[in-house]
């Protein structure tokens, strides 16, 4: 019964990896698309994490353990990476959203000096 419950968790895997993502081009699927490669990113890590391993059989949840971190960073990231502000003109309508905050790296007046700074979109149109 463990096999036959391997077995179609496998198969449905594979089905919906194989079948194309339909979803319109919106933040969701960037963020679906992100942690999608970011899950397959991190199960790779960890499969290389088991090769290394004294005992592989006993170490199979590192390919967990990296695609679920994987799913996670690649969440954040598509959350970061889309942006949003607060006031959006689109075909001649306003729309108000909360906008995202993303972080920045930027050089410093002083050599070798980075600066973290927090960027907010407040308004944004398409001309």
């Amino acid at each position: 019964m463990n096999k036959l419950k391997r077995c179609i968790a496998v198969v449905l895997t594979l089905v919906f990896m194989a079948t194309p993502c339909l979803a319109a081009e919106n933040a969701f699927k960037t963020v679906f698309e992100d942690s999608m490669y970011g899950g397959l990113a991190g199960g790779l890590v960890g499969a290389a994490l088991v090769v290394f391993a004294k005992k592989p059989a006993d170490h199979l949840d590192y390919i967990a353990y990296g695609a679920a971190s994987g799913v996670l960073v690649g969440a954040a990231y598509g959350v970061l990476t889309t942006s949003r502000s607060f006031a959006e003109i689109e075909n001649g309508k306003v729309k108000f959203a909360i906008p995202t905050i993303k972080p920045e790296f930027r050089e410093g007046n002083v050599k070798g000096q980075t600066t973290l700074v927090a960027v907010a979109e407040l308004i944004r149109g398409k001309f």
